[in-house]
């Protein structure tokens, strides 16, 4: 039987460019195969710059604690295609296998019959064709790029759309400012339908705000309209129904404060019964791989110094970089270890931008090649970036080899902290290695 990989492979050649931001293409094909995006259920339609991933795990894990069945589709994956559908069951969703997505994929291939479309559009079809196929009680749609022209944005009427936290990244196909960036963001708004803004800048407000007033969107801001903030180790959460005293998150960091925040305010502005049992119940218990995700074993952790904390986030920008370290910050401020830092990243990314907040926190970093992608940025050119935010840096030749040097320079004794970042591939490539796949 053939393999999903050899057909997504034949169909990224059908648009010489991986990226390009239309839903012209999209549009006919979903008219071909019956409008799947119109037989959804509510719809909960995701983007932002950092967050958007965590804010998707934070709904599926409350709306599942309710019983419903829930279908999420994000992007990029880390190890496995799979990962990019989650079809909704009753228990808890499962990757979509292999058999459904190659005649899923195979189908959709014979009626676009070679027409040019790029590879997110025609493997979003797939998730929505899927969807419609099986039907959930509700669907997660997290934003591949932007939101305006994104694949995703042929959704008419979400029950909410929702805006993480905006900052500067993909400025290629972007822009290079913040309100251009914000208004490509801005664009999942649609007439009358609720919108859930994180804390945003003011000059990303002002675009966001503009567009829901034309559109007659209500809007419900972070930190004006909702607060969600760390108090005595709790999440309290806070808005015009009331407030709700909650379990810390499960995931890491005080940015997941605000994240689980936004997920809240989003269940909170539906027209979905949601129980603050449920929303404890799915803080406690969400997941999110690559996101301040603490590796305990496997083959990675075994390389590593003897008892080394170590954490993997893909985060890849200078305002992930902010929030990682601020996370790193608390772990040191509870209980103090050296920092590592083993980092690889794209040629797109802004790398000193990324490390500038590490500077005084991480005693050494190691610059890695992206083994999974031919636009990694090069050890070498990587690792004089970190030079220039002010960190001391070496390039090595993978991350096996970055913890053989650490283990030799280490003085004994020295129980490090190891923090393996800069690139979802990189992150991939880690779990991969360690036998630690997402699931």
């Amino acid at each position: 039987m053939i393999q999903s990989s050899v057909i997504l492979e034949r169909l990224f050649k059908l648009h010489p460019k991986e990226i390009d931001l239309s839903l012209d293409r999209l549009t006919p094909l979903l008219e071909k195969l019956g409008h799947p995006e119109e037989r959804l259920g509510p719809v909960f339609h995701i983007a932002g710059t950092n967050g958007k991933g965590s804010v998707t795990a934070f709904l599926r894990a409350m709306l599942e604690a309710t019983g419903r069945t829930v279908h999420v589709y994000t992007s990029p994956h880390l190890v496995s295609f799979h990962e990019r559908i989650r079809l909704g069951a009753p228990g808890g969703g499962r990757l979509v296998d292999e058999d459904r997505l190659v005649a899923t994929l195979t189908e959709i291939e014979a009626i676009n019959d070679g027409a040019p479309i790029t590879h997110f559009e025609i493997t979003t079809a797939a998730a929505l064709k899927l969807f419609a196929e099986q039907p959930a009680d509700v669907t997660l749609l997290e934003v591949g790029l932007g939101g305006r022209f994104d694949a995703t944005n042929v959704i008419r009427a979400p029950e909410v759309a929702i805006i993480t936290s905006i900052s500067l990244d993909h400025e290629k196909f972007l822009g290079s400012t913040l309100e251009g960036i914000a208004r490509e963001k801005a664009g999942i708004i649609k007439r009358g339908r609720p919108v859930v803004v994180s804390p945003q800048r003011n000059e990303v407000l002002d675009v966001i705000e503009d567009r829901a007033a034309r559109l007659g969107a209500p809007l419900y801001l972070g930190s004006r309209d909702w607060l969600s903030h760390a108090e005595r180790g709790r999440l309290v959460f806070q808005d015009e129904d009331g407030l709700l005293d909650l379990p810390a998150p499960r995931l890491p960091g005080r940015h997941q404060f605000v994240n689980a925040g936004a997920a809240i305010a989003a269940l909170r502005r539906s027209s979905l019964e949601v129980p603050a049992g449920a929303i404890e119940a799915g803080l406690l218990s969400v997941e999110w791989p690559a996101r301040m995700q603490r590796l305990s074993s496997g083959r990675i952790v075994d390389l590593a110094p003897a008892g080394s904390e170590i954490w993997l986030d893909g985060g890849h920008n200078p305002g992930a970089g902010a929030v990682i370290s601020e996370a790193v910050a608390d772990l040191e401020e509870r209980v103090p270890r050296p920092l590592y830092m083993i980092a690889g990243m794209l040629l797109t990314k802004d790398p000193v931008g990324f490390f500038q907040p590490f500077a005084g926190l991480a005693r050494h970093v190691f610059t890695v090649p992206i083994e999974s992608s031919d636009a990694g940025r090069s050890p070498a050119e990587l690792a004089a970036a970190a030079e220039a935010a002010g960190l001391e840096a070496e390039p090595v030749a993978n991350v096996p080899a970055a913890l053989d040097k650490l283990k030799r320079m280490l003085p004994p004794g020295t129980v490090p902290r190891i923090l393996i970042c800069g690139s979802l591939y990189l992150a991939g490539t880690v779990l991969a290695e360690n036998g630690t796949p997402p699931r």
